[in-house]
């Protein structure tokens, strides 16, 4: 058996902290937490858990305080999580069998990561993330924000099917979506910090929820093509460049992207959507059905595991589009059982209809 030290970096968490923790009772050996500047209860918290509690004056650099938390382990492997991240009861089961029978040669093990989960249209996407790491390999983390583990050198992974879910879901607000992601970034470029690719990837994410469309266009414009990035995310990132194109008044480029994806790969969901909806705009009935059906066909498991699925577009919305198309065919009955099956998906049901 493994023995397992979990890393963590919090701040102000006290109403997430315990739920996080309670989660994974019995499996972690020690508990690190690095506290960033908690004015709440979660230091309280936190000693109530463990006594490897530390400060850590913040920096704007979530990579550093990361490495820092690993820095305290001295266990076997090293297990990270956020403070809104849980187990459920059966993943908890899967990674305390994990944790009894991993291999010997095992240097990392790769987890689900479903972010996040709203309670009205269960998950909304899913990526995975090396979660379970071992300590005398040295992983780092790079980035300033999103950050992610990096290794110099090789190793041997296992891909689990233990799921880690993001709890946290954000509230609509007045003031619009937390500006501090964006900030950090900006803070950095203006002290002549040079984007790393998976920070640019990250930075046009950021620019586009601040509706900064020409900056976030120009940074994905970069990662579709960039030599450093997957094939897989390379179509991702087309994915989202052609939504911020959309979102910027430039539909028609929406259509070039979409063309484009398909000389790149297997047809990614979200562009089988597109393709669609291009021609149910144009009353091609028949052609949008055969693309709505490719789009909730397309497996992604295995093939997009390591970039972002937005499930939205192989479950619900396809057969949501179907059962409009089956409407404009006159055909009730098919559009009725795409519906069923759009509502399904849509409320993250556990039978099918």
């Amino acid at each position: 058996m493994i023995t397992i030290s979990l890393c963590m970096i919090v701040k102000n968490e006290e109403h997430t902290l315990n739920r996080c923790l309670e989660s994974v009772k019995g499996i972690p050996d020690e508990i690190i937490i690095v506290d960033t500047g908690s004015t709440d209860r979660t230091k309280e918290i936190a000693k109530i858990w463990t006594d490897h509690v530390h400060d850590y004056k913040w920096n704007d650099d979530f990579a550093a305080a990361r490495n820092v938390s690993f820095d305290y382990a001295t266990q076997q492997f090293i297990l990270w999580l956020d403070a809104d991240d849980i187990l459920s009861t059966d993943d908890r089961t899967k990674l305390l069998q994990l944790k009894e029978t991993l291999p010997d040669h095992v240097d990392a093990v790769t987890m689900i990561y479903a972010i996040p989960q709203d309670a009205n249209r269960g998950i909304v996407s899913y990526t995975v993330r090396t979660r379970l790491v071992r300590r005398e390999k040295q992983f780092r983390w790079k980035g300033v924000v999103h950050e992610d583990l990096t290794l110099d050198g090789s190793y041997q992974y296992h891909q689990s099917d233990i799921a880690v879910t993001h709890t946290k879901i954000v509230a609509s607000s007045a003031e619009g979506p937390s500006r501090r992601n964006l900030e950090i970034y900006e803070s950095h470029l203006e002290r002549g910090y040079d984007l790393t690719i998976s920070d640019r990837f990250h930075y046009a994410r950021e620019c586009q929820v601040h509706k900064l469309y020409e900056r976030a266009i120009e940074n994905y414009e970069v990662c579709m093509n960039h030599p450093e990035v997957t094939l897989e995310n390379q179509v991702f990132a087309m994915h989202k460049l052609a939504t911020c194109y959309v979102q910027a008044g430039q539909p028609h480029k929406e259509l070039e992207l979409t063309l484009q994806s398909l000389t790149k790969d297997v047809p990614y969901p979200a562009f089988s959507c597109r393709m669609g909806e291009h021609f149910l705009k144009q009353g091609h009935i028949e052609a949008a059905i055969y693309w709505y059906r490719m789009a909730y066909m397309q497996p992604l498991e295995d093939r997009y595991a390591f970039s972002v699925v937005d499930t939205a577009y192989h479950t619900w919305l396809p057969h949501q589009q179907l059962a409009l198309c089956y409407d404009a065919l006159g055909d009730s009955k098919k559009a009725g059982h795409h519906r069923q099956w759009a509502e399904f998906h849509h409320m993250g049901k556990m039978q099918a209809p």
